[in-house]
């Protein structure tokens, strides 16, 4: 029985010494998803790839801001939110202790400033994605360029201008 003990103390410890001591998790771990509001553009990629609907995207009553919203207690730490990022904006980090006090400290939202058409005023999307894609235009020069202007536009205004565009060409084309 002495020597069973002898060869136990020898071996030393097989198990971890956690919680008392950090947790080393390997690379690769998926702990709970960290967003980077200054990189987000608020496009919504997020919330639409999230499987337990954790990640939300909702307008405000008075139509000028989006409210991006995450629930850490109904994430599964898929890490599908980090997957479709277009600007990388959430990263999993190696964090699993989540336990808190009250069930809203497992949420985190910010709010973003909705763009509204310069023609009809309406909302058609948030500020920071029409910039991005202004910005992305821009870059690219050319035709690209050319429809920076209808960025400030909401969907149905830019379709009836491309209607009376269409019906312009398609009337110079039977003239000629």
């Amino acid at each position: 029985m002495f020597k069973l003990f002898k060869e136990i103390r020898n071996a030393g410890n097989a198990t971890t010494g956690y919680p008392f001591e950090p947790l080393e998790m390997p690379e690769g771990f998926r702990g709970k998803p960290e967003h980077n509001e200054t990189l987000c553009i608020a496009c919504g990629a997020c919330a639409i790839a999230c499987p337990p609907n954790a990640i939300t995207m909702e307008l405000s009553q008075d139509q000028e801001y989006m409210t991006w919203d995450i629930s850490y207690g109904r994430c599964i730490f898929c890490g599908r939110c980090q997957e479709v990022c277009p600007l990388f904006a959430i990263k999993l980090t190696t964090d699993f202790e989540l336990a808190v006090m009250s069930k809203d400290d497992l949420r985190e939202s910010c709010a973003y400033e909705v763009a509204h058409c310069e023609r009809c005023g309406k909302p058609y999307a948030v500020a920071k994605e029409v910039d991005y894609a202004r910005r992305i235009l821009a870059r690219e020069g050319g035709l690209a360029a050319a429809d920076i202007e209808k960025l400030d536009l909401c969907l149905d205004c830019r379709r009836a201008d491309d209607a009376v565009a269409f019906q312009k060409q398609s009337c110079e084309g039977g003239r000629a």
